[in-house]
């Protein structure tokens, strides 16, 4: 029989297919850090212009960031009255900056009296952002972080890099909380790089919205643009 022909095909065609094409579909949900959760890159270049200090510049930028995970800070002077800032997952709670932690750095120079210029890199799942260079200059509405790189009598505070130290985080966390539930219009129904969404009531299908019809959720895709026919089935 025909019909019996074309489901043995089917199922050996499902059958064929690479476990990972399987598991395909499962990947967005699982929990994982350094998940590529949007961030605002514009709010993290104004958090920094506008930042008094490097906890100051923490607070904001896990305000800004919309996952579960605390984004620790590093500050660091360097000759030439220049700065670099790294945001980093502290995986291991170390309270250093490791290669595979990084979210992004952010490079201050002073090109000239009262003028200088920054840019942001993004590293890991946001390597492919990068900033073009933003100027500064003295009479820009700034924060000390960067103003007091122009005055006359400035001395780097950073040579020996500030860096979230690990009893922080949890402040952090807490009161990145405390402002999510403050702006429940900004985070209500989020889903963060966990899967867990801010003030969304949980969703009672699994893996949210169980099987979807046409098998695209297990990896198999239907031909865009293909229709299908009825045909006539022969003994």
């Amino acid at each position: 029989m025909r019909i019996t022909s074309n489901l043995m095909i089917a199922t050996l065609a499902i059958a064929s297919l690479p476990l990972s094409a399987c598991d395909r579909g499962t990947e967005r949900w699982a929990t994982t850090n350094n998940t590529n959760v949007p961030i605002d890159w514009d709010k993290v270049n104004e958090a920094y212009k506008t930042a008094d200090g490097p906890t100051d510049f923490e607070k904001r930028v896990n305000e800004i960031y919309e996952g579960d995970e605390v984004i620790s800070v590093s500050v660091q002077d360097l000759p030439g009255n220049a700065q670099v800032v790294t945001g980093f997952f502290d995986k291991d709670k170390s309270g250093t900056v490791q290669e595979g932690e990084k979210i992004f750095t952010i490079k201050r120079n002073v090109t000239g009296e009262g003028t200088g210029q920054y840019q942001t890199q993004g590293y890991g799942a946001y390597y492919a952002y990068h900033s073009p260079m933003m100027g500064i200059f003295t009479g820009m509405m700034m924060g000390s972080m960067i103003s007091s790189a122009f005055r006359p009598n400035y001395v780097p505070m950073y040579s020996q890099p500030y860096t979230t130290p690990p009893s922080r985080v949890s402040d952090l966390h807490s009161s990145r909380s405390s402002y999510r539930a403050a702006n429940p219009a900004r985070f209500s129904g989020r889903a963060s790089g966990s899967n867990r969404s801010y003030g969304a009531r949980p969703s009672s299908r699994p893996f949210g919205g169980g099987f979807r019809s046409g098998g695209a959720r297990f990896g198999i895709r239907r031909r865009e643009g293909v229709r299908r026919t009825p045909q006539r089935l022969t003994a």
